[in-house]
């Protein structure tokens, strides 16, 4: 910290001090300096992880594909016909025994409760279906 010491002259001769003191200013980046210093490997810590690359390949649409939609309802369809869940359980496990197994591919609106898509997970699960997909539009805006 600096201080002015006058030259002698007591009188008359005061001068304003003109010049900024930039101790406190320096103090405070320091501070800041020293808090961000400390926060930021606080906060970049996370598990070190190899994330999957996503990419967009069509779907191959095969007659023996199994085409489930579930609208916002949660009424599941089997191609365009309404089941009930018994039923689809029994047809799952029916498919499930073929050799290969044909793919599962699921159509929700957009509005479907999570758990009703849950609970169609669920069943596919339980009925030994291996292959389960969400078909979904691509977004336009993307492009």
């Amino acid at each position: 910290m600096s201080m002015s010491v006058g030259s002698g002259d007591s009188e008359g001769d005061e001068k304003p001090l003109s010049e900024i003191n930039t101790t406190p200013l320096v103090d405070v980046m320091l501070v800041l300096l020293i808090i961000f210093l400390i926060t930021i490997p606080v906060i970049t810590q996370s598990v070190k992880l190899e994330l999957p690359k996503a990419a967009n390949i069509p779907t191959q649409t095969k007659p023996e594909n199994i085409n489930l939609a579930v609208d916002r309802d949660g009424n599941v369809y089997w191609n365009t016909s309404l089941v009930t869940p018994e039923v689809l359980v029994e047809k799952l496990k029916g498919v499930a025994v073929q050799v290969p197994q044909p793919e599962v591919h699921i159509r929700g609106d957009k509005k479907t409760p999570y758990e009703s898509m849950g609970r169609l997970l669920v069943m596919c699960q339980r009925s030994g279906i291996q292959k389960v997909g969400f078909i979904t539009e691509p977004d336009r805006g993307l492009r």
